[in-house]
């Protein structure tokens, strides 16, 4: 399981009301989700974003809220993988709940620059600044992780082994 794709970065302690603002919680709609994801702090986020591309951060992203929003707003924006040096632990439970592949790497979320070309590798938790040639270890997800993701989430990996 791979992903690729040129990197949005962002810095320390992104919130959840940075990443979807509370005032469009009204919705369950993905799609409207995406429409307004990060816009608090990159307006321009939603028009330069493409299916695929990676998000990088700092430490605690994902820290507020428990909303499951965030994470689907951000995985709903195209984003195919984000990297942080920490996560607050229930955005990265939820992240992975709804199938948002998510790597902690501190040296990675350090070095990696704004506009970078990423590949990622889940199986080996390589991960590769195309632009710089330089690489990154981060911890490689179990099969069952793996499993979770490629299943576009938790209730879908459950319902593929009924």
């Amino acid at each position: 399981m791979e992903a690729q794709g040129r990197v949005h970065k962002y810095g320390d302690n992104v919130d959840t009301d940075v990443i979807i603002p509370a005032r469009y919680l009204n919705t369950s709609s993905h799609a409207e989700l995406a429409a307004h994801c990060m816009e608090d702090i990159d307006a321009d986020f939603v028009r330069k974003v493409k299916p695929g591309e990676i998000m990088v951060a700092g430490k605690n992203f994902g820290c507020g809220s428990s909303r499951e929003h965030a994470p689907i707003a951000i995985k709903a924006s195209g984003i195919s993988c984000v990297i942080a040096s920490t996560f607050a632990r229930i955005f990265y439970r939820n992240a992975l709940n709804i199938g948002l592949a998510i790597l902690e790497c501190e040296e990675a979320a350090e070095d990696i620059k704004s506009g970078d070309e990423v590949k990622v590798d889940f199986d080996t938790g390589v991960i590769t600044n195309v632009t710089t040639g330089k690489t990154y270890q981060a911890q490689p997800f179990p099969p069952f992780i793996q499993n979770i993701i490629t299943s576009g989430g938790l209730l879908n990996s459950i319902k593929d082994r009924l």
